[in-house]
């Protein structure tokens, strides 16, 4: 009996014990069967939608056909045809019968991708941004790429046409309808306000809304008023000079295109994404270097002027013809006293008496809802004065302070930055593939288009690099501040979005021309950021306050 174990069989045949070891040590892992499943559910997926995405395309001129056969046909016969013809459109309908299975299916294939993207690009150091927004522009492109329609449900439709289209039936003007509107009102599935594309569209507008509340929560008033004169000066800098830069490149490559877009184009160059240059400083470990907590400050500091630049321009640009001095003035003075008055006014009369009151509630989450309340609000206040709702978002942020919402905190055992990750993982990564679906590949055959992103990407370093001229402290390494100030990442898809919905007269301001340079401007001053401000801050011509220095003010090593 004991021969015929496994141990006295291996003791018996000795050759075998390796190949018994590596079936022992090289088990198809948990891992490796996970993906497998993933991928063949996304594969199945894919394929039915593929194969239901086809007749969807030809059912209007089924339909038309269908109908002009059956014109002279009797009550009952036509009677048998549209019973015929909801049974066929049941059959290739399947689970798009319920308005919402369109929407869940977008959501899937944005979020997996997008997290799959975000991993890649992770791996390599890079930010998870990129990744997400390169996924957007592969599926808002694919139809170019490889001919295939199956994922054009997700691209937000026209809902200007769309509304245009319904006021002028409202008014009975069906002949001033134009071949567009008349286009969209033959295909009314596909641009519809119920649409998933619509839909994903509204929900990358919360995500956005949520991210800037989120950077409004990393930095506090105090903070700012710390900082020092060298971050004000270098944040001043740095908003100034690239915005002069991207109007002059604009009125010299595409001098046509109007003030407007040049004025567009110099507000984004303008931003800057404090996240980014954050993670290289804390990957490096030199987040208490003089240095990056210049760069720190600054970066905050350049994102409220920023917002400022950004609600102003729009202002002006939608004013278009009716604008005049004074009127910007009165833009000024909005922007300003939004956020004055948010500080003052909404912390001491709006936050405070708002956690204290939910404090005594019961229930579970009562710590993120009141907080997304107070967001909300104060996004839909700035919208109401003619603001973006960013800036609102931002400015709920800025003035929530953990002593307002401690009790709540301790009460639910939970950090407000840790409640709101959940709808952060969810909602923000839709808004960046949604900024990458918007990009238009096709706009790139156009050689102009190539040189507008090359001038941008070029005056957005330069531009960044006078930050550094703000530095009023000696010995420290002044190119690490510019450097560190080049990245405009999530920030500048932000602003980009803002742009891309100005209109004049009903006409869209930014071309997708223009947009696509943009979003790639944002792209490689994203990518450049980590190895070069790597470099800077390791090359040693600064001291390092978390180490041992020298009188000469070089970093010396143990």
């Amino acid at each position: 009996m004991r021969s015929s174990s496994p141990q006295s069989l291996d003791r018996r045949f000795p050759g075998n014990e390796p190949h018994h070891r590596w079936l022992k040590r090289r088990p198809i892992s948990s891992r490796t069967w996970t993906w497998l499943l993933v991928l063949s559910g996304l594969w199945l997926g894919l394929d039915l939608f593929w194969s239901s995405s086809t007749p969807a395309h030809a059912q209007p001129t089924e339909a038309t056909s269908n109908a002009d056969a059956s014109h002279d046909a009797t009550p009952t016969e036509e009677g048998h045809a549209d019973s015929a013809s909801d049974e066929h459109h049941e059959e290739h309908a399947g689970g798009h019968a319920d308005p919402a299975a369109p929407m869940l299916l977008a959501i899937i294939i944005v979020l997996f991708l997008a997290k799959v993207g975000g991993d890649l690009f992770e791996r390599v150091k890079l930010p998870a941004v990129l990744g997400e927004l390169i996924v957007g522009v592969l599926l808002g492109n694919m139809a170019l790429l490889t001919g295939w329609h199956g994922v054009d449900f997700l691209k937000a439709p026209e809902d200007e046409v769309l509304q245009g289209a319904i006021e002028k039936l409202e008014l009975h003007h069906e002949e001033e309808l134009t071949v567009e509107e008349r286009e969209v009102l033959n295909n009314p599935r596909e641009h519809s306000f119920y649409q998933a594309g619509a839909i994903l569209k509204m929900l990358a507008a919360i995500g956005v809304v949520l991210l800037l509340f989120e950077v409004g929560l990393e930095s506090s008033v105090k903070e700012m008023m710390a900082v020092g004169i060298s971050s004000t000066i270098v944040a001043v800098l740095g908003v100034v000079a690239p915005m002069i830069l991207g109007y002059v490149v604009g009125v010299l490559i595409i001098p046509k295109a109007g003030w407007q877009v040049h004025s567009f184009m110099g507000a984004t160059l303008c931003a800057t994404s404090v996240g980014i240059t954050a993670r290289v400083l804390k990957d490096l470990g030199r987040s208490t270097q003089r240095e990056s907590q210049i760069i720190l400050g600054a970066a905050v500091i350049d994102d409220v002027l920023g917002l400022i630049v950004l609600a102003v321009v729009s202002g002006i640009i939608q004013q278009g013809a009716d604008f005049n001095p004074a009127s910007l003035v009165m833009i000024v003075g909005k922007a300003f006293g939004f956020l004055l008055g948010a500080i003052v006014l909404g912390n001491y009369i709006f936050t405070r008496p708002l956690y204290k009151a939910a404090s005594y509630l019961r229930g579970h989450g009562l710590l993120v809802v009141t907080s997304l309340v107070i967001c909300f609000g104060f996004s839909y206040v700035a919208n109401l004065m003619g603001l973006a709702t960013i800036v609102g978002a931002f400015a709920a942020g800025l003035i929530l302070e953990k002593a307002h919402y401690q009790d709540l905190g301790h009460k639910e055992n939970i950090e407000l930055e840790e409640a709101l990750q959940p709808l952060s993982a969810v909602l923000v990564p839709i808004f960046f593939v949604q900024m990458g679906i918007m990009v238009d590949l096709s706009s790139f055959k156009d050689p102009s288009v190539w040189g507008l992103a090359a001038a941008l990407t070029f005056v957005a370093i330069l531009g960044k690099q006078v930050c550094a001229l703000g530095v009023t402290e000696k010995g420290l390494n002044r190119l690490a501040v510019g450097l560190g100030m080049i990245p405009r990442g999530e920030v500048g898809l932000i602003f980009a979005a803002e742009g891309a919905k100005l209109k004049v007269a009903g006409e869209p301001v930014v071309s997708s021309g223009t947009y696509s340079a943009v979003v790639v401007m944002v792209m490689l001053t994203t990518m450049i950021t980590p190895p070069v401000l790597k470099w800077a801050l390791l090359r040693g011509d600064a001291p390092a306050p978390d180490s041992s220095t020298d009188s000469t003010g070089t970093e010396s090593h143990a």
